[in-house]
């Protein structure tokens, strides 16, 4: 079984209100003289408990630990995607101490969401981390494999409902998308049901009211450790460390392979200095032994670069992204 090779070389390319005080020369001077960053804030753009949140919350935690700032403040702002937080952001034009956890969906919401804001106005400061998708189930589904998933979904796909933390243009939207074409499924056919981040998910999973879910399997781990779900297959090249009984979905004879990405904004129109204390602070995170240990507990791929690097990667990622949607008809 294979998928429509366009798509995934397309896919291969992607691998509380306040306004605080922009920083000051004095705050720089302080970053490059080794004193901890301060005052800064991450807006998480969907709900607590998903993907975004868990990541920005590890980071900021990490740079606590090593002493690399302190006071991090993280918080949640959702809703359509992630594009209420990117209006946030882009609103917020010069607020050098904010910025923004996002990622893969957030690029697909701009579309499907008909956003205003773009990230094209933002200023990218890092990418962080990689993670492959998962095909996740609660404890009680019939499916005990990905090939008795996949045959019961063949047979009845518009009846077997699908859920992704993501709205529709978002990687566990595109996740199913990608995994029906590579099994022979109209994507048109797919029962996709769109919640906002894994902390919505992972109820409609567990009370049953979707036969399966599609997310970053680091938003499961603690439910496959207590048993109330199970992952049938990953979507990375190789198999996973955190989850080593789990086949890809490869060695399951399913041509295909998917992986999100995370990473973090700042407004548009902050300072070189401000710019300049966001990615020390997450350089030092980067190479801290504490964010090494995070990223092998959580299972993450580290995708670190950052600045002028990271820009020229979301444009891509941009262009990508609006290709595919064109062809699943949901862009124009």
């Amino acid at each position: 079984m294979r998928s429509r090779p366009l798509l995934i070389a397309a896919l291969a390319l992607l691998g509380v209100t306040a306004c605080g005080a922009t920083a000051n020369k004095t705050d720089a001077a302080n970053e490059d003289s080794g004193k901890p960053a301060t005052g800064l804030r991450l807006m998480v753009p969907n709900t607590a408990g998903g993907g975004y949140d868990t990541t920005a919350r590890t980071a900021a935690k990490t740079m606590e630990d090593a002493k690399i700032a302190t006071g991090v403040q993280v918080f949640n702002l959702p809703g359509a995607g992630g594009t209420v937080g990117l209006q946030r952001i882009v609103n917020e034009k010069g607020n050098g101490k904010l910025a923004m956890q996002m990622g893969l969906g957030v690029v697909g919401a701009t579309y499907t969401s008909k956003s205003k804001a773009t990230l094209t106005q933002t200023t990218p400061i890092a990418k962080l981390i990689e993670e492959a998708g998962a095909i996740v189930v609660p404890k009680n589904s019939p499916y005990k494999t990905i090939q008795d998933l996949v045959t019961a979904w063949k047979a009845n796909p518009k009846g077997m409902a699908v859920g992704g933390g993501s709205s529709p243009g978002g990687p566990d939207h595109l996740l199913p998308m990608q995994l029906a074409q590579a099994v022979g499924i109209e994507p048109k056919d797919v029962n996709f049901v769109s919640y906002d981040g894994g902390g919505e998910l992972l109820p409609a999973l567990l009370g049953s009211k979707i036969a399966f879910g599609t997310s970053g399997f680091g938003e499961f781990l603690d439910q496959v450790e207590s048993g109330q779900v199970r992952v049938l297959a990953v979507s990375s090249e190789q198999p996973i460390e955190a989850l080593k009984d789990v086949p890809t979905l490869k060695s399951s004879g399913i041509d295909l392979v998917f992986t999100n990405w995370r990473g973090i904004v700042a407004p548009p129109g902050i300072s070189d200095e401000d710019k300049k204390v966001w990615i020390d602070a997450l350089t030092k995170m980067h190479d801290s032994a504490e964010w090494k240990a995070e990223e092998k507990k959580h299972g993450w791929t580290d995708a670190f670069v950052t600045g002028d690097e990271f820009g020229t990667f979301l444009t891509d990622q941009d262009k990508a992204v609006a290709d595919i949607l064109t062809k699943l008809g949901l862009a124009s």
